[in-house]
């Protein structure tokens, strides 16, 4: 058996080579990272999301809402139920930005809040989820896309705001009901409104573009929606949001708490069926298609001092020792019991192997006990001198 090479030939990256490579990447993530950062401090304090009136974006309601002020209207934003229907009276418009978003317990309690305030109540882009709560007597017709539009009514507001942005929902009133319907699409409003008991009344917004920064001057739209919030010298601007603790009180006949599936459309949760359904037949599918394990061959060749020395380092890297000298001794009793005519399955025991051995060598000979079957080396110098003993035990056998 030969001596390890002391050298070491190390196949592993330097610290100059791991950055040389990586170094490229690490720039253009440090640029996305500090580009994305900047862009967020820049929006942080003006970008809240669609119809919110602290925003500047294009579908923010910043403009409409600082018009309002100007005007002397009072703008009250509120995220929550508890807070839209507390500020709700008789001096009061309260906007509704996406009433589906809500509940059947909030809508019922919203409903209640719109009759006891006797004030205006706009709701915006109300659809078949809320309208048999909120606007009873009204149902949803199919949307229509959002284009300019006459007013083709005589509700005040609209007469005096001409032609406006409008679309989206669509509207079908019960007959005998007394409404204003305006801008009309193929025959039915995207504006109602509802007259109430006293000074209450409803106004229902087919879509919210006459609302946004980005529209509001154009045509029309800032005249309608000045007119609609700034009637009453209060307005309540109510964002629905999942986060509302009142939006958890609905429980479902199961049992289960939450309406998070509600709040997905049919089609979305039949798309998924599909794709699922089409992901089980197309896995059928190609696993029908795997034959028999085939043998390939390495498509280099390798030396066997390769493996040997790579194994080595492992062995060194994880400080194995035990398993280095295990493998040395069990290798070296090996090939010494057919020299001592031992049977191949009996060379690992000692009592076997050993008198064999001890008869075999001079007496000024070590006992090789020790050697053979001794402990762990406790570092590598002694794993070394291990290993040269195990050559000269096995030289030395071989020569008497």
């Amino acid at each position: 058996m030969s001596r390890p090479a002391t050298g070491t030939t190390s196949t592993a990256p330097t610290a100059r080579q791991v950055w040389t490579r990586v170094r490229g990447a690490a720039l253009v993530l440090a640029l996305i990272l500090t580009g994305g950062l900047a862009l967020a401090t820049l929006h942080s304090t003006d970008s809240h999301g669609a119809l919110d009136p602290r925003s500047a974006d294009p579908q923010g309601s910043r403009a409409v809402a600082e018009l309002l002020k100007a005007r002397g209207v009072t703008v009250t934003l509120a995220t929550t139920l508890a807070e839209a229907t507390a500020a709700a009276d008789t001096g009061t418009t309260l906007l509704v930005t996406t009433p589906d978003l809500l509940t059947d317990t909030q809508q019922a309690a919203l409903h209640s809040a719109m009759e006891a305030s006797s004030g205006r109540t706009v709701l915006v882009g109300a659809g078949r989820a809320s309208l048999t709560t909120l606007a009873p007597g009204v149902t949803s017709a199919p949307s229509t896309p959002v284009r300019e539009r006459a007013p083709a009514c005589t509700l005040p507001a609209a007469t005096h705001a001409g032609s406006v942005d409008l679309g989206g929902e669509r509207y079908e009133v019960s007959p005998g009901t007394t409404t204003d319907a305006c801008y009309l699409a193929d025959g039915l409003p995207t504006l109602l409104h509802l007259p109430g008991t006293g000074t209450a009344d409803t106004v229902l917004l087919g879509s919210p573009d006459i609302l946004y920064n980005s529209r509001l001057d154009q045509r029309g739209n800032a005249s309608l929606a000045l007119q609609l919030l700034g009637s009453r010298p209060h307005l309540v601007w109510y964002l629905p949001s999942l986060s509302d603790t009142s939006a958890t009180a609905d429980t479902p006949a199961d049992g289960t708490t939450g309406n998070f599936l509600a709040l997905i459309p049919s089609g979305w949760l039949w798309g998924t069926l599909q794709l699922a359904v089409a992901a089980v037949l197309a896995a059928l599918w190609r696993s029908r298609r795997l034959g028999p394990l085939v043998t390939e061959h390495l498509p280099v060749a390798l030396r066997a001092s390769e493996a040997t020395e790579g194994r080595a380092r492992l062995y060194r890297k994880a400080n194995a020792r035990d398993r280095a000298a295990s493998v040395l001794r069990t290798a070296t009793r090996t090939r010494l019991a057919p020299l001592l005519g031992v049977p191949v399955q009996d060379a690992h025991s000692p009592d076997r192997l050993l008198p064999a051995l001890s008869a075999r060598l001079p007496e000024t000979t070590a006992d090789p006990r020790n050697l053979l079957f001794g402990p762990a080396p406790a570092d590598d110098a002694t794993l070394i001198r291990l290993a040269d003993q195990l050559d000269a035990l096995e030289r030395e056998v071989r020569t008497s």
